[in-house]
């Protein structure tokens, strides 16, 4: 007879630390869970040297009140301190395109079938050509065009879509439009953005025919957070292919699709995960 399988226990919590760095920081920490009799499962740490900041992730159980456990760990440690007890797994997003379908695609096949650690609550875009895609997965899509009316317009009839819901993140998934800095800082620190990566770097229309003419031989794709700089925020994931002279160009922008994807994916799931600390325009990542 074939045993059951014991049901799963409790989600862990995590319990997000950063601080400045000084001796005794982790027993300090580890000292506040174990009065309140958690169970750590799993712990991460990092001291970024070049500016004297201490990280640490740390999940565990057996704790109702961790609202309580991260006050204590706050007056534990040195000012300034940024302690919280994150949400893994329970994010709501919004994602926001242009026409390209693959990222988007792949974010809604993740959420539908509970892979992406988010809920997709609203998909947002300049054209309609992704409404039929996104209304096959039963979530929102909202048309905002962006012709004869100045951004500034079009950003605010974004925002009065996006702020009928309660978003954690906005996801853009390939969306070819230049945010304002006031928009930027609405949701600062709380957009995610994914580009292809070349080396050399090429700009404007067409990029994989001119990676083409130039004989490139690796075609990569960075998944960061956002800023006023274009392009030039926070690194939080990415990755590369190899190609050589026998790909044409329609070959190499497949490949790109590919590796954009699913940077974008590993990207939003260590994000989602509470694995990604900020420090100043680095990431620490916890993977």
């Amino acid at each position: 007879m074939a045993s059951e399988e014991a049901p799963p226990g409790p989600a862990p919590q995590v319990l997000l630390v950063d601080c400045p760095d000084r001796p005794g920081l982790i027993h300090a920490i580890t000292g506040v869970l174990l009065r309140h009799r958690a169970n750590i499962v799993t712990n991460d740490e990092f001291v970024d040297r070049e500016v004297g900041r201490f990280f640490m992730r740390t999940e565990f159980v057996g704790v109702p009140d961790a609202g309580r456990v991260a006050d204590e760990v706050r007056g534990a440690l040195p000012p300034p301190a940024q302690v919280r007890v994150g949400r893994a797994g329970s994010h709501r997003i919004a994602v926001v395109a242009t026409t390209e379908h693959h990222c988007l695609g792949e974010l809604l096949l993740r959420h539908a079938h509970g892979e992406l650690g988010a809920s997709i609550e609203v998909v947002v875009s300049n054209h309609a050509t992704l409404r039929p895609l996104t209304e096959r997965f039963g979530v929102p899509f909202h048309h905002v065009p962006h012709q004869g009316v100045t951004r500034a317009a079009h950003e605010e009839a974004l925002l009065d879509i996006l702020e009928r819901h309660e978003l954690d993140y906005l996801v853009l998934a390939k969306y070819m439009r230049i945010l304002s800095a006031a928009f930027v800082e609405r949701y600062r620190h709380r957009i995610i953005n994914i580009h292809h990566s070349f080396l050399p770097a090429f700009a404007g229309p067409n990029p994989y025919r001119q990676a083409f003419e130039r004989g490139v031989k690796i075609i990569g794709a960075t998944a960061h957070f956002v800023t006023e700089e274009l392009d030039e925020g926070p690194i939080i994931a990415q990755s590369v292919v190899p190609v050589d002279h026998s790909w044409r160009p329609d070959e190499m922008a497949q490949a790109g699709r590919d590796v954009e994807k699913i940077v974008l994916a590993k990207a939003l799931k260590l994000v989602f995960d509470e694995r990604v600390f900020l420090s100043g325009n680095r990431t620490i990542v916890f993977d």
